[in-house]
């Protein structure tokens, strides 16, 4: 793990964003690339003030939403018997394909959210919506509002936790969508502590200036 972690760190020294970016969208189309671990040890490296932190979540987002949009018209315009032929070469056999509907079948249009917090059907959401004709409109809403879900959740872990980030991530890899909210609740919760007193300047600063602006239009 620290080997890899190393090589990670390498990585983002060489090419920068480009690494999770490229990765990201790799991984969603066939390349079985460490999406969550990235993103969680790009979100420590922002911590470290290494990398910033509201441009790694708009490019994990931006990756995310790429390449699971490349699979979904995959599937739309290949159609099943192409995906059924040629998917092992995009990791995608047909029994995943069964996985995906049977998860289809008990969430519902959901799954497109949550699945990318259930290991190995993130991978097959773009690809199955596409197959079954998913209007586009629709499956964007539930595949981009689950995208920054997901990539808010993992680099925060890794921005809001610092050096204690890999144990929050496991628990996070371990517990899937659950822990995911959870772990919301807890980093708003932390950023809240830590941020209060900008926060409360900020506050200040705003009552201020609309009790200013009040008093202005009494006056005039």
């Amino acid at each position: 793990m620290m080997d890899f972690l190393k090589y990670l760190e390498t990585l983002f020294e060489s090419h920068g964003y480009w690494v999770l970016f490229i990765g990201l969208v790799l991984e969603f189309i066939a390349l079985p690339f460490p999406g969550e671990t990235t993103m969680a040890y790009a979100g420590y490296l922002s911590y470290k003030g290494l990398l910033a932190w509201p441009l790694l979540i708009v490019i994990a987002f931006l990756g995310t939403t790429i390449g699971i949009t490349i699979t979904y018209w995959i599937g739309r315009k290949a159609g099943f018997p192409f995906i059924k032929r040629y998917g092992k070469w995009f990791l995608l056999p047909p029994k995943k394909l069964d996985t995906a509907r049977y998860w289809f079948e008990k969430y519902g249009y959901t799954l497109i959210f949550i699945g990318y917090f259930i290991p190995g059907v993130r991978h097959i959401t773009g690809y199955f919506s596409g197959i079954i004709s998913l209007p586009f409109r629709k499956f964007a809403i539930y595949a981009y509002s689950g995208a920054l879900f997901w990539t808010a959740l993992f680099i925060g872990i890794g921005r809001i936790f610092g050096p204690q980030w890999s144990k929050m991530f496991h628990l996070a890899a371990t517990y899937s969508a659950a822990a995911g909210i959870a772990l919301v609740i807890i980093i708003l919760a932390v950023a809240l502590f830590r941020y209060r007193r900008s926060i409360k300047e900020f506050m200040i600063r705003r009552f201020s200036k609309s009790k200013n602006k009040s008093e202005t239009s009494e006056i005039e």
